[in-house]
């Protein structure tokens, strides 16, 4: 018997150019082809209005299985809500003014190359800290990427977070250009997979999955077979090479199976 398959995908960096829309081309090969041999699910850090952006809120749910936003606490089969955590419930009001309070004035003594807009996002289940804010263009996320790269900016900010709250059970994740997601210990994306039952195989597909990463806990857990990509071109590359492989060992199952007498 074959076995049930479902492909799991990271947003930005993954499916799309960060922050950007999905290409035509990207989205056929998704709906045309791996589709008609494995069920499709998303899971972004973002939240269900960003998602849509991207990927369209056009027949979205009708193109893909499962919608997890903000790492599956915003869960999606079929169209129809599932159960949702929020990160207020778990952490309370003062607790969460006192973070939020204390990150911007750090980002407020910061002295970048600029700064725009919204520095902070609560989200229903992370919040979002951007030092250099994310009102950004295009051009300016991807000149803070570099110099966040050779400053390390957000890995700096982290361990100052982790110091002044070191008893808060969080977990924080750079992801994307300019910002990192700061969550309850166990709010990773691994949260969306206890909603993904029925498979004999879970392949995630994913960009950040270094240590330090959005993607890393879920391309590494033992529920999911994890793909590194690098891009959307990658992403269907490696796609390709996994259908091959399915359809090989489809074959091979078959030639091997015991002729039925009659």
């Amino acid at each position: 018997m074959s076995k049930k398959i479902i492909c799991l995908f990271d947003v930005d960096g993954t499916l799309t150019v960060p922050q950007q829309p999905i290409s035509s081309s990207t989205e056929k090969f998704l709906l045309e082809t791996v589709k008609k041999e494995f069920d499709i699910a998303i899971v972004g850090g973002s939240d269900l209005i960003k998602i849509k952006k991207q990927l369209g809120s056009e027949n979205l749910f009708e193109k893909y299985k499962y919608i997890f936003a903000e790492n599956g606490l915003i869960p999606f089969k079929d169209g129809k809500a599932l159960p949702s955590q929020s990160i207020q419930n778990v952490l309370g009001e003062d607790v969460l003014q006192d973070f939020i309070n204390f990150a911007l004035r750090y980002i407020s003594e910061l002295k970048l190359p600029f700064k725009r807009g919204t520095f902070v996002e609560f989200r229903t289940g992370m919040i979002n800290i951007s030092p250099v804010g994310r009102n950004c263009s295009k051009k300016e996320r991807e000149q803070f990427s570099e110099y966040d790269s050779e400053h390390h900016i957000r890995e700096k900010f982290i361990q100052v977070l982790k110091k002044k709250f070191p008893d808060l059970t969080l977990t924080y994740s750079i992801g994307g250009q300019i910002s990192f997601d700061v969550f309850p210990n166990g709010w990773d994306k691994t949260y969306c997979l206890r909603h993904i039952q029925g498979y004999d195989e879970i392949h995630f597909f994913g960009d950040k999955t270094a240590e330090g990463g959005n993607d890393h806990e879920i391309y590494e857990s033992d529920l999911t077979i994890g793909h590194r990509v690098t891009c959307p071109q990658d992403t269907v590359n490696q796609l390709k090479v996994l259908m091959a492989l399915v359809k090989e060992n489809r074959e091979k199952e078959q030639f091997s199976a015991p002729l039925q007498c009659v």
